[in-house]
């Protein structure tokens, strides 16, 4: 009987499209470790990975012709999966684009406006007991609209967030991306990183993770930012270089960040954590029940025609 993993406890409709086939649940949210990635390689037809779970270069060495046919990854991002090796292994790769857009995007508004209306100083305020009433000068922040965002990366969830802004807060779009894209509504394509922060209010960074955009807003990026200008990441923790960050919030030479992505995540730095003019989320991109549930069925589509020998609808 074909066998299964599944990385992660999953709800009801997964066991039930999965009837018929030999599964196996993992029942923690921890990342599989190295031990349970070779088992998984060598013992199992199809795996269902997803975030943390490092499928590296050397993963892949340490099996000789591995019963896995497929690694279907519940995420849009699968930087955690060497993708190469996968390949060099026969080991087809899958992952759960569309489904996360407008999820993800909203996400980014949401960080938009806590951090540009200091909404996060405020409920800690209010949960303090601290709070002495309204008055003229309390916790003034930026009004949003209007002001000019900046999307580094204008792929599906770059565009879902530029459309949010120009319709719903009718905010200048400018952007970074390799090319010119052809949309519905006025954006000017800046091909120049630096050039670009410094001529927005908001930078949004809904780029890809991988080696290509590593540390991509570093430190020289940030000093191009206007001083009041806020960095909103719902992309991955590490194209930010963290330490980076931290330096210009605690400085500020920027105005704010609002961030669901962490560099070392799930570790957030002290220091990171000390500052009022951030809002920190747990990686809430996609935490609403219909866009998780959507992303199991696409992935578990995936992993079945993985494992028939077929072309998987997501294949990456």
């Amino acid at each position: 009987m074909t066998k299964l993993l599944i990385a992660r406890p999953a709800p009801d409709d997964v066991h039930a499209a999965l009837e018929g086939f030999d599964v196996t649940y993992r029942d923690v949210h921890t990342p599989m470790t190295t031990d349970e990635m070779l088992t998984a390689l060598r013992d199992y037809d199809g795996v269902l990975p997803t975030l943390g779970d490092m499928f590296s270069a050397d993963v892949f060495a340490q099996v000789d012709n591995p019963r896995c046919k497929i690694l279907a990854n519940f995420g849009v991002g699968y930087n955690h999966i060497d993708a190469a090796a996968a390949k060099a292994s026969g080991i087809q790769l899958s992952n759960t684009p569309g489904a996360v857009t407008d999820a993800t995007a909203d996400i980014g508004m949401t960080l938009m406006l806590m951090a540009a209306r200091r909404a996060g100083e405020g409920e800690r305020l209010v949960r303090s007991g601290t709070w002495i009433g309204w008055h003229p000068s309390q916790l003034l922040g930026m009004h949003l609209t209007g002001k000019t965002v900046g999307i580094v990366g204008m792929g599906r969830i770059g565009q879902a967030v530029a459309q949010r802004c120009h319709f719903g807060f009718s905010m200048p779009v400018k952007y970074f991306s390799r090319s010119a894209k052809d949309l519905p509504y006025e954006a000017e394509h800046i091909s120049d990183l630096k050039a670009l922060v410094a001529a927005v209010d908001v930078v949004v960074i809904a780029v890809p993770g991988g080696d290509d955009t590593h540390h991509l807003i570093d430190a020289d990026v940030l000093a191009a930012m206007r001083p009041h200008g806020l960095l909103i990441n719902i992309a991955r923790g590490n194209v930010v270089h963290e330490s980076a960050l931290i330096d210009a919030l605690q400085s500020g030479s920027i105005g704010g960040a609002g961030l669901d992505v962490y560099e070392f995540e799930p570790q957030v730095p002290e220091a990171l954590r000390a500052l009022d003019n951030v809002v920190l989320l747990p990686h809430l991109g996609t935490a609403s029940h219909e866009v998780r549930l959507n992303m199991w069925m696409m992935a578990v589509e995936n992993l079945k025609a993985g494992v028939t020998g077929k072309t998987p609808p997501n294949a990456v």
